[in-house]
């Protein structure tokens, strides 16, 4: 299994503007080898937001092909240019190979 994490820090208020940006439909769940995406918020009381989306893959394969898709490739030439949102503090990715995977116990 592949993993894609971004971890995006916005100002105070504006985590749901992420959020609703990578919950919604898109193209990525369509790809092949796509598991699932998951989107935790940070909880705070005050101050800057802290978002992570986190993409599973079966294969780095098969993330590299949705990297190179057309469908992928035209989504980011349509944002080219734009300034990122004021909201936006800073923003990391990062990718990892999953060596290990725990489930729960089934119950007899």
């Amino acid at each position: 299994m592949f993993v894609q994490v971004r971890k995006t820090v916005e100002t105070e208020g504006n985590a749901d503007k992420v959020v609703a940006r990578f919950s919604g439909e898109g193209l990525v769940e369509k790809q092949e080898g796509f598991i699932d995406s998951t989107v935790p918020v940070k909880k705070v009381s005050r101050g800057d937001e802290e978002v992570m989306v986190i993409v599973r893959w079966e294969s780095e394969a098969h993330w590299k092909q949705w990297e190179k898709s057309d469908a992928h490739i035209a989504g980011h030439k349509a944002n080219l240019g734009k300034p990122k949102p004021e909201y936006i503090v800073s923003s990391e990715a990062a990718l990892y190979e999953v060596k290990s995977v725990k489930k729960a116990a089934s119950e007899s």
